[in-house]
């Protein structure tokens, strides 16, 4: 369902909902994810349907310094060519990166690194190419480690993310 149609939706800390897992359809367990040391869970909820995730990620900072999405995931139903909502990622991608702009300093403000990783080789270059063009992501080297860089991450943050004043 593709209607371009915008709505009105916040990005929580996930402490007081009960988050996605395994058991629910999602590939991550996010309750556990967001337990392990320096990680903040973040959910996105819409106004019209707050009781329903809508994605959710997992932020830390490595090291007390560095800004890391360690776990990124939509769900379900906003996968395919059938999916209820189009930007939930880029919304969650762009919020990892307002928030490594807060919380880091010096050299790493601003830079956000995650790691793709793919049961197949296939799949995660595949999806490596979708957070390169889509996101302005670069490759580091030959890994399967990422970088935003803060101009980019400034982009997303103006095309995903209306600040509440």
């Amino acid at each position: 369902m593709d209607t371009n149609e915008e709505v009105n939706a916040s990005i929580v800390k996930g402490d007081p909902i009960k988050l996605p897992s395994v058991t629910d359809g999602w590939r991550f367990n996010f309750n556990r994810q967001a337990k392990k040391g320096n990680s903040q869970a973040y959910v996105l909820i819409t106004e019209e349907t707050p009781d329903i995730i809508e994605g959710c990620l997992i932020y830390k900072m490595r090291d007390e310094i560095e800004p890391y999405l360690a776990f990124i995931e939509i769900a379900l139903h906003n996968r395919g060519r059938q999916k209820k909502y189009d930007k939930v990622a880029g919304c969650l991608i762009a919020y990892a990166s307002r928030l490594s702009f807060i919380l880091a300093e010096g050299p790493y403000k601003g830079w956000l690194a995650f790691e793709v990783s793919e049961e197949k080789k296939e799949n995660q270059l595949k999806l490596m190419t979708i957070y390169s063009t889509k996101y302005g992501a670069i490759r580091l080297a030959e890994t399967n480690t990422m970088l935003i860089k803060p101009e980019d991450g400034e982009k997303l943050i103006e095309e995903y993310i209306t600040l509440q004043t």
